[in-house]
């Protein structure tokens, strides 16, 4: 039987355990009801980045399926970003009639009878206000908020409007420890999202271990990254790791050679390493590839020199998940820098593609109850970390 010579990850945290883990979490729907009701309820989510609202009435509606809502994001004349529910007072009808988008707006109006909104949330217009009755009180029927809180630009909602952790407290080390990147300046956006068939988990998953690499990513990245973990951190349900390049690969490909030398926006290029908050790539290794950074329970942040990039996995059922996957580069300055992010995001976008094209075959074949657990070994640390994350909450 095959096993890891040194179980480094095991032995760090034993508390992990190292049992098969059971699939049921990923199948069964009363198991969904409970992460919806007693996880992404009673969790700080990211919705958006500030750069998205960039003037006072900008507006972004995010559809949250697993909150039965969806959240209106705005930002007031004061600078503040609010968050709303996307419903109107009097008769609970949406106010914002788009599935999704963005916009910029003085007031809120909704559609069916008029009630108007304020940027605040404030109900400042009732059409026939005088035939309302005395128990019709317009302060008190404002739009229903929720908590708002940003972190480095992300913009973070809570269901609670007064949730008893602030979104410091509960993001904690994990978020610390990647404060100070540039975030704010990589402007040039590159986004991609789809509805999977798979439960979120089996999505998630994917994006949260190195072992896959040789194998389903051979051909878009023969450049040689290693297939192990490095520098694995659990910060209560938050978890960190990097990922690195083995100290030989092959000669890059000629037009990866030329992006790599006009641009640093590939996550395959060697080299230097050092534009990174000082927990990231401590001894400054020119292997170092990026981070990966797990915020609990559905949003990962992967930084390096010049670019970063996030995914986030939302579910919509059991058995299905929308994915979004963005990358994030500086404007470029001239037509090698563009060419060189060109590359690096379109090669990192074929990554992708090869990442979820296992998602749906994976919870199609798992639902056929022929096996009952999965069998993780050692540089899966991350899953294993997660879904204990998960069932802690779910049997709270």
């Amino acid at each position: 039987m095959n096993k890891p010579v040194a179980s480094r990850w095991a032995q760090q945290f034993p508390q992990l355990g190292t049992d098969p883990v059971p699939v049921d979490a990923l199948l069964s729907a009363e198991y969904f009801q409970r992460e919806k009701e007693k996880l992404f309820k009673r969790t700080w989510l990211k919705l958006a980045r500030v750069e998205e609202l960039p003037q006072s009435g900008s507006w972004k509606l995010k559809p949250l399926p697993i909150w039965d809502s969806s959240i209106i994001l705005v930002r007031g004349e004061d600078g503040q970003i609010r968050g709303f529910h996307n419903t109107c007072s009097h008769r609970g009808n949406r106010v914002i009639w788009a599935e999704d988008g963005h916009g910029k707006d003085r007031r809120f109006s909704c559609h069916f009878h008029g009630w108007t909104y304020n940027l605040k949330g404030e109900l400042v217009h009732v059409p026939q206000e005088e035939e309302f009755f005395d128990s019709f009180c317009k302060p008190d029927n404002g739009l229903a908020p929720v908590a708002v809180e940003v972190w480095e630009g992300f913009i973070f909602a809570h269901l609670d409007p007064q949730p008893a952790v602030s979104l410091k407290d509960y993001l904690g080390e994990a978020a610390t420890r990647l404060e100070g990147f540039p975030y704010g300046q990589m402007t040039a956006v590159y986004a991609y999202r789809t509805v999977l068939n798979c439960n979120w988990k089996i999505a998630q998953d994917a994006f949260s271990e190195a072992y896959h690499v040789t194998t389903i990513h051979a051909g878009s990245f023969p450049e040689g990254f290693s297939a192990k973990l490095y520098e694995v951190q659990l910060f209560g349900p938050h978890r960190t790791s990097a990922v690195y390049m083995d100290d030989k690969g092959p000669t890059p490909t000629p037009v990866a050679a030329l992006s790599h030398r006009l641009g640093t926006t590939s996550i395959a290029k060697r080299g230097t390493r050092v534009a990174l908050p000082p927990g990231v790539n401590p001894t400054r290794s020119p292997n170092f590839a990026f981070e990966l950074s797990v915020m609990f329970p559905n949003f990962l942040v992967h930084i390096m020199d010049g670019l970063y990039f996030t995914h986030q996995f939302h579910p919509l059922s059991v058995d299905q998940t929308l994915w979004e996957g963005i990358q994030y580069f500086p404007p470029p300055q001239n037509a090698g820098e563009r060419f060189s992010q060109e590359y690096g995001q379109v090669l990192q976008r074929n990554a992708w593609l090869e990442d979820t094209a296992t998602m749906e075959a994976t919870h199609a074949a798992l639902k056929s109850g022929a096996k009952k657990v999965m069998h993780l070994q050692d540089q899966e640390v991350l899953l294993r970390h997660h879904y204990q994350a998960v069932d802690e909450y779910v049997n709270s």
